[in-house]
């Protein structure tokens, strides 16, 4: 009998499961503390209304939300994401959106529609590694662009265009990135929009965390500024009300959404309508944007604090993003050391991150860089974390 390797499809051949689920499994230890994960707080979650809601539904819509529901998605749902996106300026005339099982579902089938094997994906590095696992699935090339303080470079964007006609897609993070927690710029985002045009491609905005600042000036969405549907957005509830929902949307012109509802189809037949009448629900009950509000706080008060903690603890070398949202600190060590060799350390002491080259367009690469999660951790435990982290640093 043939070995499964060998039974394989090509396609699949090569892909890693990410590191930081098999970090996960880890930090499910109760002594070790987690900067790993890109959890939201589950004190946030709001329980009680929810599980008021789930209960009137079963009890009163039971039949609809336990039976099949349509591929784009539940009507109300989809209503009230339009009239919160038409609010924020993500929407246009010629938009209409899809519900998806969680934003990861539409950046996958987004790849599904558009890559061909060899075709080619820019993408920020570090980048978010579901992302890259899915243009590494449907065996595109990543094309790497390196991050500035104020975001891509999109100077070297424009020279890969230049010289590689095969690209189709741009995808990009520009809000609270994720790894790095970077904020592109204004100047840049109108010129990504001009890359595109010029050169024929298309944009994947991926915005799971724009609504979670807590500092500083709101920057529009690229999509607020798409005249022309080049920028196909993706948005989530996952960090605003629940992950275990698994709900998220797609903003873009029929005729790519066309083929994504083909595909998903395939892929799920729909999204969870008990989920989604749950999301419409609260959406239509409470004011997601004061729950919101919360968050923010929360969050702001974390990020200062672990960011406190790091001026106190970690040295000099060790140098790190200021972020204004979002759920991440990346720090940078040196380039003669490795992050997944600190790991081992920190882990030795039950302190876990995620090491900077599973975020990296090229994985075998050793990375100097990591991330820091706060939005998880007390006070406490972020405090000693950190102090335990700078003394392994130090000891380096």
């Amino acid at each position: 009998m043939a070995t499964i390797d060998a039974l394989l499809a090509n396609r699949v051949r090569g892909l890693r499961g990410s590191a930081i689920r098999e970090i996960f499994k880890v930090t499910q230890q109760p002594e070790v503390i987690s900067f790993a994960g890109g959890l939201p707080a589950p004190e946030m979650f709001p329980v009680k209304e929810l599980a008021e809601i789930s209960q009137d539904i079963l009890l009163h819509k039971g039949a609809i939300a336990l039976q099949y529901g349509i591929t784009e998605g539940y009507g109300p749902l989809k209503e009230l994401v339009k009239n919160r996106m038409q609010a924020q300026g993500i929407w246009s005339d010629q938009d209409d959106v899809v519900i998806m099982s969680g934003a990861q579902q539409g950046i996958d089938l987004t790849a599904k529609i558009f890559l061909n094997e060899g075709d080619g994906v820019i993408c920020e590095n570090p980048s978010f590694i579901g992302a890259l696992n899915s243009f590494r699935a449907y065996k595109g090339v990543i094309h790497p662009v390196e991050i500035e303080d104020d975001g891509m470079n999109v100077e070297q964007a424009e020279e890969i265009l230049k010289s590689n006609p095969s690209i189709k897609l741009i995808y990009t993070i520009a809000t609270f990135q994720n790894p790095s927690g970077i904020t592109m710029s204004l100047e840049k985002r109108k010129r990504l929009i001009e890359l595109a045009e010029k050169y024929d491609v298309f944009i994947i905005e991926d915005n799971p965390y724009g609504e979670l600042r807590f500092k500083g000036e709101e920057i529009p969405t690229i999509k607020s500024m798409d005249t022309s549907g080049r920028v196909i957005y993706v948005g989530s509830f996952s960090k605003i009300l629940s992950p275990g929902l698994r709900l998220g949307w797609i903003i873009a012109r029929p005729e790519v959404l066309q083929p994504i509802v083909v595909c998903k189809q395939v892929n799920d037949v729909h999204t969870n309508v008990f989920s989604q009448m749950i999301a419409a629900e609260y959406l239509t009950r409470y004011s997601i944007d004061e729950h919101i509000g919360k968050i923010r706080k929360l969050y702001g008060h974390k990020c200062g604090y672990m960011l406190e903690c790091m001026e106190k603890y970690f040295p000099d070398f060790c140098k790190y993003t200021r972020p204004e949202g979002g759920l991440f600190i990346w720090c940078t060590l040196p380039e003669k050391y490795n992050s997944l060799d600190v790991l081992k350390k920190s882990l030795e002491r039950k302190v876990a991150f995620v090491p900077g080259s599973t975020a990296m367009a090229d994985m075998d690469k050793p990375s100097s860089s990591f991330r820091l999660n706060y939005s998880t951790m007390t006070d406490e435990r972020i405090e000693e974390g950190i102090r335990i982290l700078g003394e392994v640093l130090k000891s380096l």
